[in-house]
């Protein structure tokens, strides 16, 4: 159900590594538990973020979440599109709704994230 290429958070948060800075935003469960989003705040580009560290906000119709840093880094980008459409997080979490890329402090800190089996386990167990 969840992309294998992809690496997880407990928080709910997926990152794709490849060459350059990583693609962070959240996963298919997160979305489904926060309905319909309505409102994104992102951090600044060039800003350091620290792992597990709040460094932005989804809001929903039905709550305010935190969004948390799965790594250690510096913002890169961010999902501008998400200024005008931020329900492309519901339609699309995988692709169009990504929001935002770190360039990663360390590697081993992308490797060490849970894989698609492992979080998977992990929603089964709550």
């Amino acid at each position: 159900m969840y992309p294998e290429d992809l690496k997880y958070t407990a928080e709910h948060e997926w990152v794709k590594a490849g060459e350059g800075p990583v693609r962070v935003g959240i996963t298919d469960f997160a979305q489904d538990a926060l309905g319909d989003i309505v409102f994104v705040q992102l951090p600044e580009v060039g800003s350091a973020v620290r792992a597990g560290d709040s460094c932005g906000e989804l809001e929903s119709t039905k709550s305010v979440s935190d969004l948390f840093a799965p790594v250690n880094g510096t913002v890169r980008a961010v999902n501008e599109a998400l200024a005008d459409q931020p329900d492309l997080v519901n339609t699309d979490p995988y692709g169009e709704g990504w929001l935002l890329d770190i360039e990663v402090d360390d590697d081993a800190e992308v490797e060490a994230l849970m894989d698609a089996e492992t979080y998977q386990g992990q929603l089964d167990q709550s």
